[in-house]
């Protein structure tokens, strides 16, 4: 009997998960509901060598227990059942924290509190022998390998936007063998993809039908974790495919809060911060395999240094875009890459700016976004000017203000409507030293890069991309 409304339920069940033939299949329910049933393509996936069988049963394990989340937020309820499964201590607190910080946005927009509704039930601990990605046994208590001992084959995720494509750049500047993945069926993605000249991995993701049913009904919604959900799909590839790592393209501004809600900071790209990577990578280690490395290739850069590094090279111009309304699962899509409508097309446009010739810049996006004063609210909230920044992937507010400020110093912008809004009655307000650029452009702060991919991280702009 199917459940009216998953937010009447008392506990929320991982009912099984499974893999045959290349596709997992992982099940969920709401109490004695209809189950829910996500099914996860892997193309062309080989037949599993038993000694690598282990590593591939961790793997779906985590990936079951993290895609929950997708259908968890129908109805928050008090209680996780996860059947004979358990996680053992150290990976119920890594869930815990998932399910709460990655929910934070959810839980904002639809006025709920998390704290202490999510504990994963624990069970005994991990199994005594690992498999490492090209199957090897490995005895789980060996100590685990320095970040990036050896740059193996890699799988570097692609976005669509100027990320992944900076990444991809670096990974084929230092001679890594890299294959371009992504997870769903976006044109816009595959063209990207293409355009890097790397072997391409499209894995299909395959939602519940029941989820979009309970939605229309009325269960809660918003946003995921999605990142999280992506890392564990791509683990599950690394190890049906042999790969050695994974190798994403969060910056260090990923980490920053979108604002604090009720004692709480909130950040929308919890799951693309330090804190999950650091987590996910742990538990990699832990109970799938000591050699399987998982990083972020962007770490200690900021936005700014990001959009700086990609503007080297003209090469992706025609096919790249961050707009979110082109990703949507459900509802209409903007009939070009860029909707100028949105916070991601606004802070993409203002970080390529103060790095990009004005035409170039012009050409790709079909307009100017500075010179339109009905767009005033959204740059303000992009500089935390009178409003904190939105929910989406954009940079910090210092970044937008020093990139609205060095264009400010510029003839060909500082005409443009919000430009010289900007100067008008932003600037007066700031404190000048805090709006220096090039602070911002340095690479900082803690990352698992490997050693031998440092160097190119950090090299600037002028040798990063050709």
């Amino acid at each position: 009997m199917t459940a009216a409304d998953p937010r009447t339920a008392r506990a929320f069940r991982f009912v099984r998960r499974g893999y045959a033939d290349g596709v997992a299949e992982l099940a969920y329910a709401f109490d004695d509901g209809d189950e829910l049933v996500e099914r996860i393509v892997f193309p062309d996936a080989p037949a599993i060598d038993p000694a690598r069988a282990q590593a591939l049963d961790a793997a779906l394990d985590l990936l079951h227990f993290i895609a929950g989340v997708s259908y968890y937020k129908a109805g928050v309820p008090g209680e996780l059942r996860v059947g004979a499964r358990k996680p053992d201590v150290a990976t119920a607190a890594f869930l815990d924290a998932l399910y709460l910080h990655g929910l934070g946005e959810f839980a904002y927009h639809n006025k709920l509190d998390l704290r202490g509704r999510i504990r994963f039930p624990v069970g005994a601990a991990s199994a005594a022998t690992l498999s490492d990605a090209s199957g090897r046994s490995i005895a789980a208590e060996a100590a685990p390998t320095e970040a990036g001992h050896v740059v193996g084959r890699t799988l570097v995720p692609i976005g669509g936007g100027k990320d992944s494509l900076v990444s991809v750049e670096i990974l084929k500047a230092a001679g890594v063998d890299a294959t371009a993945t992504w997870v769903g069926n976006s044109p816009l993605i595959a063209a990207c993809a293409a355009r890097t000249g790397l072997p391409l991995l499209n894995i299909r993701r395959e939602l519940s039908p029941l989820l979009f049913e309970y939605n229309r009904q009325g269960a809660y919604n918003g946003h995921i974790p999605v990142t999280a959900i992506n890392s564990a799909i791509l683990a599950v590839a690394a190890v049906l495919y042999g790969y050695d790592a994974i190798a994403f393209s969060n910056e260090r501004s990923a980490s920053s809060a979108t604002l604090e809600y009720d004692g709480q900071p909130v950040n929308h790209q919890w799951s693309k911060g330090w804190e999950f990577e650091r987590a996910f990578h742990e538990r990699l280690h832990a109970l799938v395999s000591p050699t399987l490395d998982y990083y972020s290739l962007l770490r200690p850069l900021s936005e700014l240094a990001v959009a700086e590094r990609f503007a080297r090279s003209a090469r992706y111009d025609d096919v790249f875009s961050s707009c979110n309304r082109n990703f949507r699962i459900l509802g209409p899509k903007p009939a070009d890459r860029w909707c100028g409508q949105c916070p991601k097309c606004h802070f993409v446009f203002l970080a390529l700016a103060p790095f990009m010739p004005k035409p170039r810049l012009l050409a790709i996006f079909g307009r100017n976004l500075l010179d339109d004063e009905s767009l005033a609210p959204a740059f303000d909230a992009l500089m935390e000017f009178r409003d904190h920044k939105p929910f989406e992937c954009v940079g910090e507010g210092g970044e937008s203000r020093a990139a609205m400020h060095a264009l400010a110093q510029r003839a060909e912008w500082r005409e443009d409507a919000l430009v010289a809004r900007f100067v008008d009655e932003v600037l007066p307000q700031l404190d000048a030293a805090s709006l220096a650029l090039a602070p911002l452009l340095a690479p900082a702060g803690e990352s698992r890069i490997p050693p031998a991919l440092l160097a190119h991280v950090q090299r600037r702009p002028t040798d990063a991309l050709r």
